[in-house]
């Protein structure tokens, strides 16, 4: 199959955006606020024996407390700004998740995942890198989630971005777990496990 080949100053709107996507369906796209389409690559097998480990913690919790749905990277949410970003995780209350329509559900959900992690891969290159992880952090945090950690496993270290904190993320070094607070009651998220690979 030959790449996807895109010019630098193609500009998408989120309806042609899905089109592209149900047009590409190996791909995995997300797109920016400005229309701007990007392309992931896959992860190494680090990153995804990490990201199964996290889904399946957050699973745990979800079933034990009642009223969330998990969603994987695969989902792209279309958010207020217009961009459809996919988080590695997130979690949106089951009532948000309800008062959308089936179409709605079917497509990209639109609307910002209340709890959201992202996996940063080693070094600070492509979509997966650094940069770009907090360029996706601050978007969520502008369009409405509740809570977002950005783990970085190299460093072993954790930044938490909440919707509080409108400056910098809090980070966290050598922490050994993660408590997510009042709006995520019980969920605590041990770091050692996801940090081995």
């Amino acid at each position: 199959m030959a790449p996807l080949l895109l010019p630098a100053d193609l500009r998408l709107s989120p309806e042609q955006f899905a089109a592209v996507c149900s047009a590409n369906p190996q791909a995995v796209l997300e797109l920016t606020a400005e229309g701007q389409l990007i392309h992931m690559t896959p992860t190494g097998g680090e990153t995804g024996a990490r990201n199964s480990r996290l889904l399946m913690r957050l699973l745990a919790w979800a079933d034990s407390v009642g009223g969330w749905r998990l969603f994987d990277s695969s989902t792209g949410f279309h958010l207020p700004d217009g961009s459809v970003l996919s988080p590695d995780a997130s979690l949106v209350r089951l009532e948000r998740w309800q008062a959308l329509t089936p179409e709605q559900r079917r497509s990209f959900p639109p609307l910002c995942p209340d709890l959201l992690v992202e996996l940063a891969s080693p070094g600070d290159a492509g979509p997966r890198g650094l940069t770009a992880l907090r360029r996706k952090m601050a978007a969520y945090r502008a369009n409405g989630a509740q809570l977002g950690w950005l783990l970085i496993p190299e460093q072993q270290a954790v930044e938490i971005w909440s919707r509080d904190g409108f400056g910098q993320p809090q980070r966290l070094q050598g922490a050994t777990a993660l408590e997510a607070g009042e709006h995520f009651p019980g969920l605590r998220l041990e770091l050692a496990e996801i940090w081995e690979a």
